[in-house]
């Protein structure tokens, strides 16, 4: 690991159009555009959903660990395009295929989120994720992303 992120918090704000308290990516460690991507969720026992989810144990719902992967697969697109995208751009989930849960991920951990790119037909971004806590796979999906097709023109130059 190095001492200085590929994205840090302001950057990533940048490429993502979530906020508090749906931003669920803290840093880029490294992307290799048109590649791979590999980013950090900081679990911390004061987020929201932990009052609910579940008061005794609280455990990250596995749907919210899907989305941070989501995210970070978002972020490795939109850097494979050379582009930041404006305030009407989005991406949306196409499909979410083979999702597995391995381990609970509770406060404490740090979820190390990894997107590969499969492949990009048409605009249709095809990506395979995995999210680790240490050494340890904690879910995997392969997913699918498209852009806003309603939208001419989603990007601003980089």
């Amino acid at each position: 690991m190095t001492d200085k992120p590929f994205m840090d918090i302001q950057q990533i704000l940048k490429y993502l159009p979530h906020r508090y308290p749906f931003l669920l990516v803290d840093r880029v460690l490294e992307c290799t555009k048109g590649e791979t991507i590999r980013a950090i969720k900081n679990v911390t026992v004061n987020e929201p959903h932990f009052t609910g989810h579940f008061p005794e144990r609280p455990v990250m719902p596995g749907v919210l660990i899907l989305e941070a992967l989501a995210q970070t697969a978002g972020i490795l697109t939109y850097a494979t395009l050379a582009k930041v995208p404006n305030e009407n751009t989005r991406f949306y989930f196409a499909g979410i295929d083979k999702a597995r849960f391995r381990r609970p991920v509770v406060p404490g951990d740090q979820l190390i989120l990894t997107a590969q790119v499969e492949r990009n037909m048409k605009g249709i971004w095809k990506l395979s994720t995995v999210a680790y806590v240490g050494e340890e796979e904690a879910c995997s999906a392969e997913m699918m992303l498209f852009p806003d097709a309603d939208n001419a023109s989603p990007f601003v130059a980089a």
